[in-house]
């Protein structure tokens, strides 16, 4: 389904051709101005020059034209304006087909293509902090967005499971209790089933570990040799692993679980890994990997950088593969298993040249067609309300199951306070309001913007938070349900000025959601449901719905409100959340 944007420039365009100018002066655009017209056009005011006449004649002579064409005014105004509004027959009859249309008639731009989305990042035997809770959420949501807009989505983690703390964990396990079978040389197995340590000892012994690393040159020693020796396929080393990944795993399910991130992949570092010896090799051959100070470097700096753009190592000196080394060979395995039409990184935004070196190599070295899309999708930080980098009382990093918690606990007084629903709901509904508090609260910020987390804020029901939307939605449900059978009745022609506003609102959604796509900003998601919670607000207001005594009139509104409110609820489980039943 076209947008309305481009309907009425080609019928401008064509206004244009039949007054004896150029069709590229045609463009429409959503006016500056809505106090004064729906849509305008300035294109008289660059065809002045080209053809050398008052600007003013031009529009008058475009506007003889459109007169009548699913207008209801299309004006000339000085200096050489074309201002426009669209008929009330022509804009019903639009959101007629938006509401009979599948998925309101959005263009699927991605149909045919694939896109994955690598976000998240969890590193296993860590728990998961603040830190993963923007990557999460960001990711998830632009993973929908693109499903929605017809892609193939494959949504990976990508775990942190190969590297140093995977050998300072075995170290560390050895040091405690170094009967264990799996240290025993020789050992012929099986290995034990169950693993030598709880989810919680796994949680304790990777920090202490890692500050014993610091202090402890020979410790640092036994766990580098021990990373090695596992990434080289030492079999006790290898149960090890499995225990951790088995218990990690089940741990980082329940908690993003608990965020509605979901994903389609749980790859991490070491499915990537024996993909890294064939492609070093084949970047030997093609004369990209040379050596520099003992390491193995693809040099990517090209001429006309305005900045340093230094080697990406491939292999350091002491013979260890780093991350972009691994980011590469799973970018073979990517395009191998599905020949994706993008990949998107979702980290923070301090990983820029990082990427800027992964996506140079990958292209110069032929990993990736010259035509996929690598794109490095870098976000800020969430810090404090006071905007300091977010701290426990004691100066520790906040665990992100604790800040559930404390969303939750908070939204949790609210519900029971307000009494807004009755006791056996209380749960339930307050699951609903503070994901869509927590997470709103995030994507409605830019994802390169740092932002403070408010709790007060992001969880009130006024204001542009994720609890007015839901309100909103809660409210058209209400009256929807007081009605009846809503839903094939079909839109009517607009009665007042909010109804209008309203129904022009709806028409933005297309445009709306292919900014968001094409920038990897969520965020304009967001800025749209508050624009239409707003526009359906206000018409709530000025408009008597349910004891409206004219039963085509009333049809006609109850359609307009059940069509924002299924336009609302396809958004925000673009956004990742949910509305309950009642509020």
């Amino acid at each position: 389904m076209q947008k309305i944007l481009d309907i009425i420039s080609e019928k401008m365009q064509a206004a244009f051709v039949a007054a004896g100018y150029d069709a590229a002066y045609g463009k429409v655009t959503v006016s500056n101005r809505p106090d004064l017209c729906q849509y305008q056009c300035n294109g008289a005011l660059s065809a002045a020059k080209a053809y050398k006449c008052a600007p003013i004649q031009i529009a008058n002579a475009v506007a003889e034209q459109l007169s009548g064409q699913d207008f209801s005014m299309c004006q000339a105004v000085m200096p050489g304006f074309i201002n426009l509004n669209l008929s009330d027959s022509f804009l019903a009859d639009y959101l007629e087909q938006m509401r009979t249309a599948p998925d309101f008639g959005v263009q699927k731009d991605g149909s045919g293509k694939t896109a994955i989305i690598d976000y998240g990042g969890a590193n296993v035997a860590k728990p998961l902090h603040i830190g993963h809770l923007r990557p999460a959420i960001i990711g998830e949501a632009l993973k929908r967005l693109h499903s929605f807009m017809g892609y193939n989505t494959i949504g990976d983690i990508h775990l942190g499971d190969w590297g140093l703390q995977m050998g300072l964990i075995i170290a560390e396990l050895h040091r405690r209790q170094p009967e264990l079978c799996y240290f025993e040389e020789g050992f012929s197995g099986p290995y034990p089933e169950e693993a030598p340590f709880t989810l919680s000892e796994l949680e304790e012994i990777y920090p202490t570990a890692s500050a014993r690393k610091k202090d402890d040159p020979d410790f640092a020693h036994e766990a580098h040799i021990a990373t090695f020796q596992l990434q080289q396929g030492h079999p006790g080393y290898r149960a090890i692993w499995n225990h951790i990944m088995r218990i990690s795993l089940a741990d980082l399910h329940r908690i993003y679980d608990m965020l509605d991130v979901h994903y389609e992949a749980w790859l991490g570092e070491s499915d990537a890994d024996p993909y890294i010896p064939a492609m070093i090799e084949d970047l030997k051959a093609k004369g990209h990997a040379v050596m520099s100070e003992g390491a193995l470097v693809f040099p990517v700096a090209e001429e006309g950088d305005k900045k340093e753009i230094p080697p990406c190592i491939l292999i350091k000196s002491d013979g260890a593969a780093i991350y972009a080394t691994t980011d590469l060979a799973t970018m073979v395995q990517r395009m191998q298993d599905h020949n994706p039409h993008k990949m998107l990184y979702v980290t923070d935004k301090r990983q820029n040249l990082h990427f800027e070196q992964v996506f140079r190599a990958a292209k110069k070295g032929g990993i990736v067609s010259q035509e996929t899309v690598l794109e490095h999708v870098g976000h800020g930080t969430m810090n404090g309300a006071d905007g300091k980098p977010f701290k426990t009382r004691d100066g520790g990093v906040l665990r992100l199951e604790q800040l559930l918690k404390d969303m939750t606990d908070f939204v949790r007084s609210k519900v029971v306070e307000n009494k807004i629903v009755s006791d056996d709901q209380v749960e339930a509904t307050t699951a609903k309001i503070a994901l869509a508090a927590l997470k709103y609260g995030d994507l409605s910020n830019q994802p390169t913007k740092d932002y403070n987390f408010d709790l007060e804020r992001f969880a009130a029901f006024e204001g542009n938070t994720g609890p007015y939307i839901l309100y909103t939605i809660v409210r058209i449900k209400s009256i929807l349900s007081r009605y009846g059978a809503w839903e094939e009745l079909p839109i009517k022609l607009p009665t007042n000025d909010h109804a209008k506003e309203l129904m022009l609102c709806i028409t933005r959604l297309g445009p709306a959601l292919e900014s968001a796509l094409r920038t990897s900003s969520p965020n304009l998601i967001c800025a749209y449901i508050y624009e239409l919670a707003g526009a359906v607000n206000k018409f709530y207001h000025e408009t008597r719905i349910l004891t409206e005594e004219d039963p085509a009139l009333q049809q006609g509104y109850i359609s307009l409100i059940g069509l924002a409110k299924r336009i609302l609820e396809q958004c925000i489980h673009i956004l990742g959340f949910s509305a309950p039943d009642k509020m």
